[in-house]
């Protein structure tokens, strides 16, 4: 009986086997007798998941989008080293057949007859096959277990087909990189081009001889000889390959012998969303890509686009850096302050009792709770304060530490975060995007997805419409106490300078906002009126809401630094908004132009009065007292630099936007939440907390010659200035004081917020 067996099952090979092929041979449709292939169609375009990939203004790429992380090469992009190491391991008699080896199929019939199917002997071409088809070419297993070995008969058969296929309508140098382009090797790693980039850094044409042996070993079994998680094994298998390419005479006695006795040295990068430059900025633009690629019917995580920017390479790290050098000594010097007090504290410097039980039940953990036991607080509470082991952010590093969740919120809670942004004012490209101090542990994105109150920053909004209804920047003012009474709903307000320097002295417009002067802001909004700010501020680029309140002058409503620098670009844009742009271009995998875009612009200031509020912004650092002298000599000589400081109440938030004629940059500096932050207004003042991301930034733009961003003056307006502008001649000599261009109400209307739009 077992020969009779064995026999049959001979028999059983050649009909599925032999029969179809010759089939095929005399160009029978064989697609109605033998189902479950691939289409013809699909075999002359075999599919694969792709990454998108988004590259800087300069070409450099940025990062990718996918569910599997694959980039493709051709064959001219392959080192020599790992074709040899590929065909002396896999097929090594590649050349010499079409598709099948019959001499491994030779291998395979004795298996069969000896009832072992677990043998290999598939060349490449059919490893391909079943990379490329596996989903169309698996039996539909409804023939269970006892049947395991028809099935694999059967589907091997369509692997054989396919591969003779393949052979014929691709050449062997298309095969091997195509090949090479599906293969899984591992920590999230498909293909040779990431798997180079991943385990070494390397481009795929760059592989030397151990490299290639490394990465082909990993072919058969991507965990089992994982340099990382089975190193022993990696380094076992990769000599087994180098050992095959000595058999097979790529590598010569003293190669081999030296080369098996490295051990395997690796630059180790997983590709993530966390790692990698403009992390923040890939999350943000993500939203939008996702949502264009629905509306065109593509699908961003396997379609190969390719993104292009106007981020900037070299400007994205110089402003990374700034940000990581500042915050992290920065964070140290907090710590100093608060010497072991909790930094959540009310008006009075008091801490705030109960803050971290309130701002826990905001957590997904917490809510992950609530949606599991309900209203079982005792269970919640006691997950919440249960300790485990688990990994943290520092400056210094991760940190392996045990923490409950509730003491983990308490932890993280002392950081401070920070939010960056640079702009060419000219043609609205976004240089630079910084949301954070780390993606991978704080996803919350600082520059366009948060809003914060802008303090002072908000006051050259004010001044803008101030001078566009007839106001100098010489306009002076007597510096003294002002009131505003309740009305309706508003509060009464009675503000304050931050300091008593300059308390009382007559000035003019200009000096008093490069000083930061509080009490002359909200003389100023008296005379417009805060609907008018609200107004102005809007059409020059805020797009949040503004409540039109005299407080508003200060900077009371929320904002975005996105917003802002958007906003800050008009005035050296010579009164043009232009939304603030960072994606140009969108192609298919091969190259085809999807979409082109191009920023939205609008003219909200006249040229002269542009011009005229970037002499107000220098006076902050020109005029005596300004809040920016600290910008430095290096910065200030041969140059011209507006800015502004911004500090909100208990200094919650600090602030600075600078602007030069290049660029136009803005840095945000607190704690996660409002009451976070320095017990002293002087310590967490936007000038201390916020300008030095900016002066590290534009210091180190300066010194980069391949930028072509240089130093020198604003470009004032084609016409002659209708005023002039030395404020020295001249003691309000457009308008005098008691004048109201606008109105002189307190009256607010309640307005929608569709009504100041």
């Amino acid at each position: 009986m077992r020969i009779l067996s064995k026999i049959l099952w001979m028999g059983f090979l050649f009909l599925v086997f032999i029969v179809p092929l010759y089939i095929y041979s005399v160009r029978i449709n064989f697609m109605d007798l033998y189902g479950g292939l691939p289409s013809l169609k699909s075999l002359e375009n075999p599919q694969s998941s792709l990454a998108t990939v988004m590259y800087f203004a300069d070409g450099v790429e940025m990062g990718k989008y996918f569910r599997e992380n694959r980039n493709r090469v051709n064959y001219k992009e392959l080192s020599p080293n790992l074709i040899n190491a590929l065909l002396a391991t896999e097929d090594i008699r590649f050349e010499q057949h079409s598709g099948i080896d019959l001499i491994s199929l030779i291998r395979v019939a004795r298996g069969i007859i000896s009832f072992n199917l677990a043998g290999g002997g598939s060349t490449l071409s059919q490893q391909l096959a079943k990379n490329l088809f596996r989903t169309r070419m698996d039996f539909d297993g409804k023939l269970g277990k006892s049947n395991r070995n028809l099935k694999l008969i059967i589907d091997k058969t369509k692997e054989w087909i396919v591969a003779v296929i393949l052979e014929r309508s691709y050449s062997k140098k298309e095969i091997i990189s195509m090949y090479l382009n599906t293969v899984d090797f591992g920590s999230n790693s498909f293909g040779i081009k990431v798997a180079a980039e991943t385990f070494f850094d390397q481009t795929p044409d760059s592989l030397n001889v151990q490299q290639s042996a490394m990465l082909v070993g990993l072919v058969q079994a991507p965990t089992r000889h994982s340099p990382i998680l089975n190193p022993e094994n990696a380094l076992n298998r990769r000599n087994v390959v180098l050992r095959q390419m000595y058999k097979y005479n790529s590598i010569d006695q003293q190669q081999y012998d030296s080369i098996k006795q490295l051990p395997i040295e690796l630059e180790y990068k997983v590709a993530s969303h966390n790692v990698g430059p403009a992390t923040y900025f890939r999350s943000v633009a993500r939203n939008f890509l996702m949502r264009w690629s629905r509306e065109h019917g593509y699908d961003l995580w396997a379609d190969g686009l390719r993104i292009y920017t106007t981020i900037d390479s070299r400007m994205q790290a110089y402003a990374e850096r700034a940000v990581t050098e500042h915050i992290s000594q920065l964070q140290e010097l907090f710590y100093e302050h608060l010497e072991g007090a909790n930094p959540w504290i009310n008006d009075k410097g008091e801490e705030l009792e109960n803050f971290i039980a309130i701002i826990s039940k905001r957590t997904p953990v917490y809510k992950k709770l609530v949606a599991q036991y309900g209203d079982d607080t005792i269970t919640i509470d006691r997950i919440m304060n249960t300790p485990k082991p688990l990994k943290v952010f520092s400056w210094k590093g991760e940190i392996d530490t045990v923490l409950s969740p509730l003491d983990s919120i308490r932890y993280y809670k002392h950081f401070l975060h920070a939010g960056f942004m640079a702009m060419d004012p000219n043609t609205g490209h976004i240089k630079a995007w910084v949301g954070g101090i780390n993606h991978k542990y704080f996803k919350y994105d600082h520059v366009k997805q948060g809003r914060r109150q802008p303090g002072s920053t908000f006051k050259p909004f004010l001044y803008s419409a101030a001078i566009d209804n007839g106001y100098s920047p010489c306009f002076e003012v007597q510096d003294a106490p002002i009131s505003f009474e309740a009305v309706g709903d508003q509060q009464a307000w009675s503000p304050s300078n931050s300091g008593r320097r300059f308390e009382g002295e007559r000035m003019n417009v200009r000096q008093a906002m490069g000083r930061s002067m509080n009490r002359i802001a909200a003389y100023m909004i008296r005379k417009i009126g805060p609907k008018t700010v609200a107004q102005y501020a809007k059409r020059i680029g805020i797009q949040s809401y503004l409540a039109p309140v005299p407080s508003l002058c200060l900077g009371t409503s929320d904002v975005s630094l996105y917003e802002m620098v958007g906003a800050y670009s008009t005035f050296v844009n010579k009164g043009v908004w232009t939304e603030p742009f960072y994606i140009t271009r969108i192609e298919d995998k091969n190259g085809n132009t999807l979409q082109s875009f191009v920023p939205k612009t609008r003219e909200a200031l006249n040229e002269e009065v542009a011009y005229l509020m970037i002499y107000m912004l220098r006076g902050a650092t020109e005029e005596d007292g300004g809040t920016a002298l600290g910008v430095g000599y290096d910065l200030l000589v041969n140059n011209e630099i507006g800015a502004k400081t911004g500090t909100t109440q208990n200094a919650s938030d600090g602030w600075f936007m600078g602007v030069t004629k290049d660029l136009v940059a803005g840095a945000w500096v607190g704690g996660d939440d409002k009451p976070i932050h320095f017990k002293s207004w002087v310590m967490g003042q936007g000038a201390r907390t916020a300008m030095p991301i900016w002066k590290k930034f534009m210091t180190a733009v300066y010194a980069d010659p391949t930028l072509g961003v240089t130093k020198g003056p604003f470009k004032p307006p084609v016409k002659k200035l209708s005023v002039e502008l030395d404020c020295t001649k001249y003691s309000n000599p457009f308008i005098t004081e008691g004048d109201s261009v606008l109105t002189d109400s307190l009256y607010i209307d309640e307005l929608k917020e569709e009504e100041i739009l």
